[in-house]
């Protein structure tokens, strides 16, 4: 997809060169020309990033980037007058991801926009796969990634068919819970199933197989008499 910038600046002029500059990378552009329609179009929609101007009528740059870091992480890079060093140190001070001073080259502000990008993006992929990670639920040697339906026994990984899986993953969701014959056929395979419990019956046995040393004697998945199932 596209990434989507909001220009907020008043000089329109300037706007419109940055917006067709920027559109002319693929890049999506929306403007505000003061801060207060700035608040209003990044609290409205989701933005990759904001090219923010310091001098602003209403609301002041700095004070437009105190209030979206309130409740927002996205990147901001902030526009200074050149000779304005302590705007640049507020602006850092107060959330700014970077900064670039006035006038600036069309193609320095494009590769400042596209390297937060990139830092974004990286950083987005390794938040990412540690979220895929902590997702990983594990019980001894028995390990479950639902995401990639992958699981793994004493490390090496197992193939499971599909229902096999959607029951394992269930019982290691609901540890301790006993699930009735007829809550497995109604969660897993659904409510219109035309089977019975027996096809219940024949898939926990399948699944014991493969995940338990020794089946008659499982460690994982026990039966509970005149019950149902549950995984301890």
């Amino acid at each position: 997809m596209a990434n989507r910038i909001l220009v907020v600046d008043d000089e329109k002029l300037i706007v419109k060169g940055i917006k067709f500059s920027l559109e002319q990378d693929g890049m999506t552009v929306d403007a505000a020309y003061d801060g207060e329609e700035a608040m209003r179009l990044v609290r409205a929609n989701e933005y990759d990033m904001v090219l923010l101007d310091v001098m602003l009528p209403k609301y002041s740059g700095l004070e437009v980037c105190q209030q979206i870091r309130e409740f927002s992480a996205i990147p901001i890079l902030m526009v200074t007058a050149k000779s304005e060093d302590m705007d640049k140190i507020m602006g850092l001070d107060y959330g700014a991801d970077d900064y670039i001073t006035k006038p600036f080259n069309i193609l320095e502000l494009k590769a400042r926009i596209k390297a937060i990008l990139r830092r974004m993006a990286k950083k987005n992929a390794a938040t990412q796969a540690a979220e895929k990670r902590n997702r990983r639920t594990r019980l001894r040697d028995l390990e479950i990634d639902p995401d990639d339906r992958r699981v793994f026994l004493k490390g090496a990984e197992i193939n499971l068919t599909a229902r096999e899986f959607d029951l394992l993953d269930l019982f290691m969701d609901n540890r301790g819970k006993v699930y009735s014959r007829e809550d497995l056929l109604n969660t897993v395979w659904g409510k219109d199933y035309p089977g019975d419990a027996r096809t219940v019956d024949v898939h926990v046995r399948r699944l014991r197989e493969k995940i338990e040393e020794n089946p008659s004697d499982p460690k994982y998945l026990y039966t509970k008499w005149g019950v149902g199932y549950y995984f301890e």
